[in-house]
């Protein structure tokens, strides 16, 4: 909620523009999925949620940046979902 209220009052094109197309998602999955294949701890996994989330809230600001701003915030989703099948794993 809040982003899209940094959205409306910052800039009103920016949803317009490449923040809608499906590579920042294709590519931050590719990514994830070579990420997912070698086996990182889950503290890494942390460290990778928490670095996409802290550029995601600097790309915002950015005025050439923010047009890539799916890409931290797709890895740090997909960390997310990553870590909590990892959480899963272990229970079994």
């Amino acid at each position: 909620m809040i982003l899209v209220i940094i959205i409306d009052v910052r800039d009103k094109t920016m949803l317009t523009r490449t923040l809608g197309s499906g590579w920042g998602v294709l590519i931050s999955g590719v990514a994830m999925a070579a990420l997912g294949m070698t086996g990182l701890s889950m503290d890494i996994w942390r460290g990778i949620i928490i670095t996409g989330m802290l550029m995601t809230c600097i790309m915002i600001w950015h005025r050439q940046w923010r047009h890539y701003v799916l890409l931290p915030s797709c890895i740090a989703l997909l960390s997310g979902l990553m870590l909590i099948v990892m959480n899963l794993k272990m229970l079994e």
